[in-house]
């Protein structure tokens, strides 16, 4: 069985959606199946996307994004530095 990728968005909207149906008297276990995902799905949805809403979901992966950059940038400046070390020992 093939994998289905949900985006972020979705997930958010999915879990919305399982919250009402828990709300008005389901329980998880059959509102999960209403959005075709399963049980274990939803709680660790819920743990990893508690409390979020799409804008803050945006920012989050937004500054996800400047992490890596700013990671891969740091990484650069040092492999620079240590370049420019060696030379300036004359280990070249």
């Amino acid at each position: 069985m093939k994998k289905k990728r949900h985006t972020p968005e979705l997930i958010i909207k999915k879990l919305r959606a399982i919250e009402l149906m828990v709300g008005q008297g389901k329980t998880a276990a059959e509102a999960s199946k209403v959005e075709s995902i399963s049980e274990q799905t939803y709680y660790r949805w819920k743990k990893q996307y508690a409390g979020m809403d799409e804008l803050s979901l945006k920012q989050f992966k937004g500054l996800e994004r400047e992490n890596v950059k700013l990671k891969k940038l740091v990484a650069e400046q040092a492999l620079d530095l240590r370049i420019l070390k060696e030379v300036a020992e004359g280990k070249w």
